[in-house]
């Protein structure tokens, strides 16, 4: 992957950092010691997106640039054995059968349930929309707290037992990060304040599509939870993240009470976390939900199709604020479905969460 045509991929993950930050000060070491190696090894891994940002990646061999026939995914599942080094030994491709291993398996399907909704409800061929070959590499690290998309491929700790389990449980989990890559292609939203925000947001509703989709449920159904069965047993919470109720995902001795607002009101000026992009994510998160459950049916059929025009349109700057974003959603829902209740609704999602459309 290079920086031609203006890209500047980001290395992003799920785990947000302020949580990494509460584990790495906790007085136990069996919480604190991963939590530390994974902030480490995020910012690591962050340095190293950026100077291959500037510097340009290396050329892309013959086997990472032959895209597939476009309306099949082409995955690759490469296993780090507990190392740092990426890809790592290959250990399942396209076609082949199921291992013995299930983070390996899970990682598959993973790749194959978002290839699947972004063709066959959009029409998108892979993340970049010209089949680009899907990578994955599990197991790796020790006690990694994180998953993450670095520009190229996707990478899963395997959790350490204790806060965080395997990364490649929940499909949405691998569906937000593959989603990156898509905003990486298509908008190019900047990593930093209400544009990072809008970045994390994106995945966050791709990603919950995505399990919703797997799982056929109607917006009505769906749980709105992103990573729900990620935190270990011994964890107050329910997930990451909640879209239904931002704020109300986690509330736990360890990890502290989850910080996302779900209105303007409360947006968190922090210059942490770039910007507060995993916590004023919940913001853009409420609205679209808000939108699907008051549109109803399939939440990726309309309202995602909406919010698919906005990121892929290419009026969404890169810099867009909430505002921006909104006032183009009212727009494409207009373009799409008229002025019926699709239009309303999420003209009234917007309003619901403070955010004026221009």
């Amino acid at each position: 992957m290079t920086t031609n045509g203006g890209l500047e991929p980001v290395f992003c993950t799920i785990v947000p950092p302020h949580l990494l930050d509460k584990l790495a000060r906790d007085s136990d070491p069996a919480l604190s010691g991963p939590a530390r190696r994974s902030l480490e090894r995020d910012a690591f891994e962050r340095t190293r997106r950026r100077l291959t940002t500037v510097i340009g990646a290396q050329a892309a061999t013959a086997a990472t640039t032959a895209a597939a026939d476009g309306d099949q995914p082409d995955r690759t599942i490469f296993d780090a054995q507990h190392t740092q080094n990426l890809p790592g030994k290959k250990v399942r491709e396209e076609g082949s059968e199921p291992g013995a291993d299930a983070t390996v398996n899970r990682a598959y399907a993973g790749l194959g349930a978002t290839f699947e909704l972004y063709l066959k409800v959009y029409g998108r061929r892979s993340i970049d929309g010209e089949g680009l070959p899907l990578q994955a590499t599990v197991h790796f690290d020790k006690d990694y707290d994180n998953a993450f998309w670095n520009g190229e491929q996707m990478v899963f700790g395997d959790g350490d037992g204790e806060i965080f389990l395997d990364f490649t449980i929940p499909v949405d989990v691998i569906g937000h990060e593959l989603t990156h890559g898509v905003t990486q292609y298509t908008a190019n939203l900047a990593y930093f304040g209400q544009s990072g925000a809008l970045n994390e947001s994106l995945s966050d509703v791709f990603g919950s599509l995505i399990k919703q989709y797997t799982l056929r449920q109607t917006a009505a159904d769906a749980d709105w939870l992103i990573g729900a069965g990620l935190l270990a047993p011994r964890v107050q919470g329910q997930a990451l993240r909640s879209m239904k109720a931002p704020g109300t995902a986690y509330d736990d001795d360890v990890l502290g009470k989850d910080p996302q607002p779900a209105d303007m009101e409360h947006y968190v000026h922090t210059g942490r976390d770039n910007g507060g992009v995993h916590i004023n994510s919940g913001i853009p998160n409420h609205a679209f939900y808000i939108a699907a459950t008051a549109i109803g049916g399939y939440a990726w059929e309309k309202t995602g199709q909406i919010w698919y025009d906005v990121l892929t349109g290419g009026h969404l700057k890169e810099d867009a604020q909430f505002a921006d974003f909104a006032t183009l959603t009212v727009k494409a829902a207009r373009e799409r479905f008229g002025a019926g209740a699709e239009l309303q609704a999420v003209e009234k999602a917007w309003e619901e969460v403070g955010v004026q459309t221009l």
